[in-house]
């Protein structure tokens, strides 16, 4: 399969979600030639979102799942579904597990040997290690990382199926209900408001685009398994909203430490940071190097 066609025709992808990354996939593989149609319990809200068409689907339902599949009739999937508040997740084991395990149950049940790309987590791990690869063993940190292991483990054992892991995603994100930490950040800084943020906690954060440009290209490739995509800096929070303040030219004190297990952060790993020991090798990601995320902010801000 090509991403803009197969056998001559059309391909058809749908998108298994429909919130802020899901969006920016979904726009990413439009203009490649795909039809894409995005999915979620309700319409999205996301300016990215609103311009591709959308079905609906509560994937906790084995029978919407159906009846989704038979509506959309995709040639492949991309599957970034469920509830990402890590927080809520924690608060909500049972549901995360039902959506997140439960959707993915319900999809490799149906899928009939469609290609598919599940977007999973760092918090599949302890937190342990500065950074993990592929090989690393997996030990989730807390209940969205057990819901998103359990998720991967189903999808992977159906066949055609990747697993693109990715690390703390970011970009701006007016419109979102819970804006990701760039975005938080960045607006109450431009507004000279303080932040207290982690000094131990440490990420390797990812852009949008980045995860974007990598689904599309794994999803037309043959590759199964997992591959993993983190930035190329590891830092932590603390830092990164300093340097946000910097570009900003506001007082980088603006910015204040505070322990990870006083913040809503508290069931994180210590460490999320994710590096690739596989994808070196495909070169369907040659020239897709990750932005470095201090480079990434300078161009969020200056536009």
């Amino acid at each position: 399969m090509t991403v803009r066609h197969m056998g001559g025709t059309r391909v058809r992808v749908l998108v298994v979600g429909a919130g802020y990354l899901a969006g920016h996939i979904g726009r990413r593989l439009a203009g490649l030639g795909p039809a894409v149609t995005l999915s979620s319990r309700h319409r999205p809200a996301g300016s990215e979102a609103r311009r591709l068409d959308w079905l609906p689907v509560d994937v906790a339902r084995r029978s919407s799942v159906q009846a989704l599949l038979d509506t959309a009739r995709p040639d492949a999937l991309v599957i970034a579904h469920g509830p990402s508040d890590i927080t809520w997740c924690e608060a909500n084991p049972e549901l995360a597990a039902a959506v997140h395990h439960g959707g993915a149950r319900h999809l490799a049940e149906l899928l009939g040997g469609r290609r598919a790309v599940l977007i999973s987590t760092d918090n599949v791990f302890p937190g342990r290690a500065a950074s993990c690869g592929e090989s690393e063993p997996t030990e989730p940190a807390n209940a969205y990382g057990r819901a998103k292991l359990a998720a991967e483990d189903t999808l992977l054992a159906s066949g055609n199926v990747l697993v693109l892991r990715v690390s703390l995603v970011y970009g701006w994100d007016r419109e979102g209900l819970r804006p990701n930490f760039f975005t938080t950040c960045a607006l109450k800084l431009s507004a000279a408001e303080p932040v207290a943020v982690p000094d131990d906690h440490w990420n390797s954060p990812v852009l949008v685009d980045d995860v974007a440009a990598w689904t599309s290209a794994l999803l037309a490739s043959e590759h199964t398994g997992v591959v993993h995509l983190g930035g190329p800096r590891r830092l932590t929070r603390l830092t990164w909203a300093r340097h946000i303040a910097q570009s900003y030219g506001v007082d980088p004190a603006l910015v204040s430490p505070a322990p990870k297990q006083s913040t809503g952060y508290a069931c994180r790993p210590r460490n999320a940071c994710l590096h690739s020991e596989r994808a070196g090798s495909l070169p369907e990601l040659a020239g897709l190097a990750p932005t470095d995320v201090f480079e990434a902010t300078a161009k969020l801000i200056a536009t």
